[in-house]
């Protein structure tokens, strides 16, 4: 049986997958009632939440360096 070292980064990056694509999964609602009041508010936030996913495993592989592992 894999110990923790072994197991965390996966479990890690299986919530992160799911928090992202349950994200992805009403990005267009969230985009279209952002149309509403400006395009460019449903551009911006878009382009956020996609920049945001490379973002976060950008600071995790950066803390991981830190870190030694």
């Amino acid at each position: 049986m894999p110990d923790k070292k072994e197991r965390s980064p996966a479990i890690a990056a299986a919530i992160i997958l799911l928090v992202v694509g349950v994200g992805f999964f009403v990005l267009p609602s969230i985009m279209l009632w952002l149309g509403d009041i400006s395009p460019w508010l449903a551009a911006a936030f878009g382009a956020l939440f996609v920049l945001g996913f490379f973002l976060i495993f950008w600071l995790r592989a950066r803390h991981q360096r830190r870190r030694g592992q």
